[in-house]
């Protein structure tokens, strides 16, 4: 990833990234965000119950000292680590197939980090949606904004790259403060309420929404110049993909950046949030734009960026998302890791 970029630092009687935040408009009704919310309201059946005491208990929470937070977060997180089983068993897989050279009890050791990590995430999407700018501008320091810019000149796009880790939601916050215009790709969840309160979350940071399978808007977005966030990294086995190794492993990988970057074109900007130890907050990191890129393949681009990921995982293997079956879907003779 090369040498750590210089820190974006608010200078001395100039606006700062706060003021950013306070001035953005709110899109979250904006047609040409792409999506339109429902009212809370209409969730009122009791199936959607347990999802409002949830959510009650993040917005109490979020009146808490931050340290409170995390420690609470981590207390959820290994209580989720008993009681999602099947989740636990795929990361178990996964961690096993990813870090083979670690014995059991380390592996163990880094499970049980992950699932607490998993439930300080959980409080860092209510920080995200409720914390203050003024407590997100304390937690948050954003490092490379200068690569972007300069990817950026001349109303270039930009692909943000970065693999699914925790803290995407509170760093995507102070993101917004430094470069208040910006689209992500996301997945609908299939239940309509939880779809309804992430996009919300999301909208703090994300003015514009494209649904993942819409690769025409994410190429519109490059062309007039917004940066994208795209996270490349999950099972896909679709048009545009191939088995390439992931950590070591074979995985099916999606193999559309290259086509994306040369339409849209658009340059390709790595980032990574990062949760720092202590409590002491976090780092969203930018890294200078990757050269070369469409390169000699689709396939070749792929296991570049797969090879870029592996790279950011080892740097804090409890902070990514090891719970996604990331090794599902391949090709016999192959097997299944997760039966």
């Amino acid at each position: 990833m090369g040498t750590p970029a210089p820190v974006f630092k608010r200078r001395s009687g100039g606006p700062g990234p706060g003021r950013h935040l306070r001035q953005r408009s709110n899109s979250m009704n904006d047609p040409a965000s792409g999506d339109t919310l429902r009212p809370l309201s209409g969730f009122w059946q009791p199936r959607y119950w347990p999802i409002w005491l949830a959510l009650a208990g993040m917005r109490l929470l979020a009146f808490c000292p931050y340290r409170m937070q995390l420690a609470v977060g981590r207390l959820l997180g290994r209580l989720a680590g008993l009681v999602l089983r099947k989740r636990r068993h795929i990361a178990a897989v996964n961690l096993a197939l990813c870090f083979p050279q670690l014995g059991a009890g380390e592996r163990e050791a880094l499970l049980r980090r992950h699932f607490e990590s998993l439930g300080m995430t959980l409080v860092e999407h209510g920080l995200g949606w409720w914390a203050s700018t003024d407590m997100v501008e304390r937690l948050v320091e954003v490092r490379g904004a200068e690569h972007l810019r300069a990817a950026m000149a001349g109303g270039r796009g930009v692909v943000l790259v970065a693999g699914h880790f925790a803290s995407l939601e509170i760093t995507g916050r102070a993101f917004s403060a430094v470069f208040p215009s910006v689209a992500a790709l996301y997945r609908s969840s299939r239940n309509p309420f939880v779809d309804e309160i992430l996009k919300r979350l999301r909208h703090k940071s994300v003015p514009l929404l494209i649904p993942k399978q819409n690769m025409r808007g994410m190429v519109r977005a490059l062309r007039q110049g917004i940066p994208v966030w795209y996270a490349p990294d999950q099972s896909y086995r679709r048009a545009m993909s191939a088995l390439l190794p992931f950590c070591g492993e074979p995985a099916m990988t999606n193999t559309a950046l290259s086509e994306i970057v040369r339409l849209g074109n658009a340059a390709v900007v790595p980032l990574l949030p990062r949760r720092l130890p202590g409590g002491q907050g976090y780092v969203l990191e930018i890294f200078p734009a990757l050269d070369d890129f469409p390169g000699e393949s689709p396939e070749a681009d792929a296991r570049r960026v797969n090879a870029l990921i592996e790279t950011q995982i080892r740097s804090i293997p409890e902070q990514y998302y090891w719970i996604h079956r990331r090794f599902k879907d391949r090709p016999a003779p192959l097997p299944d890791p997760y039966r």
